[in-house]
């Protein structure tokens, strides 16, 4: 059975639910949801919860039969009480009459469907099926629904704000369209989403008044660059805003840290540039990095810089928003999930906890030079957490000179592979013996070291199983 979706104006012509216990009541809501001129009909006493809310917003009862025969009245029939039989036949022959139907819970008898509704006013999403699996569209309603600001809607101020002008500029609906997309997806349409109301305005007017000096105003169009954290790895661990705004950038810079299954959450037509740096093997330099991300700003772009982890805990973000401020290009930051909090819970590791660690500390397992010349003597204090970040090279240094500083080489510790993703391993063994324990095996990076007691809960705590990992978008069934 194919529906084809349509808008209706419910408040043109009349409904009526012909039903008497909750599931009538449901559908009565919904149709209240649309401001829907709705009368109740049914056999017998309504339940409470129905009878409240007839009673609540004064609607109108009518018998069945007039419910059924008023046709011009009631185009639109909501069936709920009856046997099947006697649904399938009222169904038949209000079909027959040229009425819109609906039967619950009988969708192979029905012409229209009542879809769950995600209302962003003026902006309306009607989420339905043809009714094999409505759970489906239970589920992906609750999805959108998320995803969606629920301030979207304020964003239609701006177009109504900026329309005359918008018009006079651009001469094709296309250019049009470009505008738009570029303030309502940019700064002017954050500050709006974020509730800096009159900031956003002021916004979209200096932009209108730069675009209305220029001799192509389109030339005007300023780019933004979005430094966005892709987490440890498992797609499902991204920020709300992180995937809204992946998928409205036109350019992507992208390093190996970043799963592809992240990436491929981009726009199909969005420009895709692999950056990826690995230990004394940097496809991109940094500088040129920082250089590119402002090129491509400067070409009115929105482009994503899109990094593992959190880009401000050794993602070299500072770096990277030195150089957009110094040559003023707008950005904005997305935390990430960053690889030790994530690996870690993903290990059943806590990084702290009140019998064993009062303090965690990240750090790098090598420097800006490669050395790994790090204060040893205060991270072999103990009742704390050392999670080491770009170690797995420098491990039997890292583990000799903590042990060298007093560190109790008896101290559990752990090597985390590709952590939150189906390749993950966790190796663990003791600050002693761990750099012998991977000796022989293949791991490969991204690694994460944790040293501490904390360590010690793993074999207790452990609850994800990737061999039960699945799914080509790399969402899995988790270890209960």
């Amino acid at each position: 059975m194919k529906m084809l979706p349509l808008m209706a104006n419910t408040q043109e012509f009349g409904a009526v639910v012909i039903g008497y216990d909750d599931v009538a009541r449901r559908k009565l809501q919904a149709l209240l949801r649309a401001e829907a001129r709705v009368t109740v009909a049914a056999s017998q006493p309504l339940c409470d919860e129905l009878r409240a809310l007839v009673a609540k917003h004064h609607i109108q009862e009518v018998s069945v039969e007039q419910a059924l025969s008023q046709q011009e009245q009631f185009p639109l029939v909501i069936l709920v009480e009856g046997e099947p039989a006697q649904l399938k036949a009222q169904a038949m022959r209000l079909k027959a009459q040229g009425r819109l139907v609906n039967v619950a819970t009988y969708p192979e008898w029905s012409n229209v469907s009542l879809p769950y509704l995600i209302d962003r006013h003026p902006v309306m999403i009607a989420v339905g099926s043809t009714g094999e699996a409505p759970v489906l569209a239970r589920i992906m309603k609750a999805r959108l629904d998320a995803l969606i600001p629920r301030s979207f809607g304020r964003l239609a101020h701006l177009v109504h704000l900026g329309s005359e002008r918008v018009k006079a500029l651009f001469p094709t609906l296309k250019q049009r369209e470009r505008f738009w997309s570029q303030q309502l997806e940019g700064a002017a349409g954050e500050l709006m989403l974020s509730g800096r109301e009159e900031q956003s305005e002021q916004l979209l007017s200096n932009n209108l008044a730069t675009a209305e000096s220029q001799v192509n105003p389109l030339s005007a169009v300023v780019g933004e660059v979005y430094l966005v954290g892709g987490g440890p790895g498992d797609p499902e661990l991204l920020t709300l805003r992180a995937v809204r705004l992946i998928q409205q950038a036109d350019v992507v810079l992208y390093d190996r840290l970043v799963a592809p299954e992240i990436v491929d959450l981009c726009r199909p037509d969005a420009e895709r540039i692999y950056v990826g740096k690995a230990r004394s093997d940097h496809a991109v330099p940094q500088g040129d990095i920082n250089q590119l991300l402002v090129e491509l700003a400067l070409q009115g772009k929105r482009v994503l810089r899109l990094k593992g982890g959190d880009p401000f805990i050794f993602g070299r973000g500072g770096e990277e928003i030195e150089t957009l401020s110094q040559n003023r290009v707008p950005f904005q930051v997305v935390p990430g999930i960053t690889a030790a909090s994530g690996c870690a819970a993903y290990a059943g590791i806590p990084l702290t906890h009140r019998d064993h660690a009062q303090s965690v500390r990240f750090v790098t397992g090598h420097l800006k030079d490669g050395s790994t010349n790090l204060p040893w003597s205060e991270l072999a204090m103990p009742a704390q957490t050392l999670v080491f970040y770009m170690g797995l090279v420098g491990l039997p240094e890292i583990t000799r000179q903590l042990i060298a500083h007093g560190r109790s080489a008896d101290t559990p510790a752990a090597l985390i592979q590709q952590g939150t993703t189906r390749n993950q391993k966790n190796y663990i063994a003791t600050l002693g013996t761990l750099a012998e324990h991977i000796a022989d095996k293949a791991v490969e990076p991204p690694s994460l070291i944790i040293v501490g007691e904390v360590v010690s809960l793993h074999d207790t705590l452990n609850w994800f199983d990737p061999e039960q990992a699945g799914g080509s978008q790399g969402f899995w069934q988790r270890k209960h």
